[in-house]
């Protein structure tokens, strides 16, 4: 048995808040004394916790050896391809290149469990099996040396909005769901934090080296939808604010206490954020500060994919221009980052997919030409890792991905 599969005496144990999310609390369970974070005091909405007494302090080791390469370079895997027979094919891809790391799906768009977690465990319920054994998994991963990244998708999640509609955003009694049928929970719901904090932890027993936080934000457009939908403020009640700051103050809080709680477990952090969040000073909507995210992660990873830009830049087709719209982004985000006391690793996320949706006629197609291009930009701005995201994990072939590296 791996360590991962371990319980660990005197370590934060999530079967209270884990049960009254899915409703089977029992007395004992309630009476269960947590200690978990760095805070003298929190609440966790089950009761006031005081962690002055805490136990000593421990550092996680899943016993896996994995070395941070001299620069993520890394493909986006989903679990359906990291459990399948493509996994094989694309471990020989990235092998086969100056790619060496790969973003694995843990918790995925849906709100599901990639994996099958112990047997017992609370979590049971939202898991699938679609990677079946992930020690063997992680094993090969070891061997081949490549760096591997989880992936846990954060506020959205249908899975537990319709299991808990009380945590999510509903309209006229019913879970509230967006153009494409997706829900999202309620990042003012400290119960919602760590439900996924825990997943976090469930990653880094794995093995994984890095947690990557994905959709750390509201629906797009909330700002239109914030007058009608009905939800909970929490802890954010109260808060002499307005409700774009207090969304921000949410979406910021949750980073650094995700940092905070993740911090023994030898693990980075990530978030990926929106491109166009450091061009302006907040997200009005969904709640993204880049700069205060960016102060409480590792990496912060941006959504530039020229395709998501419309005439930004005094570029009119940004997704035809992926080199001149990386360039320009490149500029911005080193200007933000450089005004941060300590500024995360900045590995943003590129564009190895086509938009049909932008065209009426052919679309235009990414190829060799165009990821290099997006790859350059970057490095000639001093930026020197990235990821690649194709939602099918098929990556165009024979690209250089150390084009003008060294010019």
């Amino acid at each position: 048995m791996r360590n991962w599969q371990k319980k660990f005496i005197g370590v934060f144990t999530v079967t209270l808040f884990i049960s009254m999310i899915f409703g089977n609390s029992t007395k004992a369970e309630d009476e269960i004394n947590v200690e978990a974070s760095l805070h003298k005091e929190r609440s966790t909405n089950l009761q006031v916790i005081d962690t002055s007494q805490r136990i000593e302090r421990f550092s996680f080791d899943s016993g896996y050896n994995f070395e941070y390469p001299d620069a993520v370079r890394g493909i986006y895997v989903t679990g359906n391809s990291a459990g399948g027979e493509k996994f094989n094919s694309l471990i020989d891809f990235v092998n086969s290149t100056d790619l060496n790391t790969m973003v694995i799906d843990v918790k995925e768009d849906h709100g599901n469990l990639t994996f099958i977690p112990e047997e017992g465990s609370p979590y049971e319920d939202m898991a699938t099996n679609v990677i079946s054994d992930p020690e063997q998994m992680m094993k090969r991963l070891e061997e081949e040396q490549i760096y591997p990244i989880a992936r846990v998708v954060v506020f959205k999640d249908s899975v537990l909005a319709h299991k808990r509609p009380d945590l999510s955003f509903t309209k006229d009694g019913e879970v509230w769901e967006n153009g494409k049928g997706e829900a999202f929970v309620n990042p003012f719901e400290q119960e919602v934090w760590e439900y996924n904090i825990e997943v976090a932890k469930m990653a880094a027993e794995m093995g994984f080296k890095e947690i990557q936080f994905d959709y750390v934000r509201f629906p797009e457009g909330f700002e239109t939808k914030d007058e009608e939908l009905e939800y909970t403020l929490g802890d954010y009640k109260d808060v002499n604010m307005n409700n774009i700051k207090k969304r921000v103050e949410a979406v910021s809080d949750f980073v650094a206490y995700a940092k905070e709680e993740l911090s023994d477990y030898d693990v980075d952090v990530s978030v990926d954020i929106f491109g166009y969040a450091a061009t302006i000073e907040e997200a009005p909507g969904i709640g993204q500060n880049f700069s205060r995210i960016s102060e409480n992660v590792d990496i912060i990873s941006s959504m530039i994919y020229p395709s998501h830009w419309s005439s930004y830049f005094g570029i009119e087709k940004p997704d035809t221009e992926p080199y001149n719209l990386i360039n320009e982004y490149s500029k911005v985000e080193n200007q933000v980052l450089g005004a941060l006391e300590e500024p995360p690793v900045s590995r943003p996320w590129l564009q190895d997919f086509e938009a049909p949706w932008l065209y009426s006629g052919s679309t235009f197609q990414y190829g060799k030409s165009e990821v290099e291009a997006q790859i350059q930009a970057l490095y000639e701005n001093g930026i020197n890792e990235f990821l690649l995201w194709n939602s099918g994990n098929t990556y165009t072939k024979d690209v250089d991905y150390l084009i003008g590296k060294d010019e």
